[in-house]
């Protein structure tokens, strides 16, 4: 998987990336992927919350309050790390 646009982020107005994971795929993506994303980028806090009951949602906190964040339904792990890029790279 291709990881080059996430290595070492820079933004600074990136504040955290919560994952909010239910369903087992996404839960197997955070713990795949977790170790890897924290050594490249140690100082952007990834919160990891499990929920029963929802739906699995990735959000990226920025700036002045805005958020922005996507569905996991539906999306496998390669698309769940595009998402993530996308999110962090705004």
């Amino acid at each position: 998987m291709e990881r080059k646009s996430f290595e070492k982020h820079k933004r600074t107005s990136v504040f955290d990336v919560p994952i909010i994971t239910c369903k087992l795929t996404h839960k197997a993506f955070v713990e795949r992927n977790y170790k890897e994303l924290k050594t490249l980028n140690p100082k952007l806090p990834i919160l990891i919350r499990e929920c029963s009951g929802v739906e699995s949602q990735l959000w990226a906190r920025y700036d002045l309050g805005v958020e922005k964040g996507i569905k996991l339904e539906g999306l496998s792990e390669a698309q769940i790390f595009k998402a993530l890029e996308d999110l962090v790279n705004i």
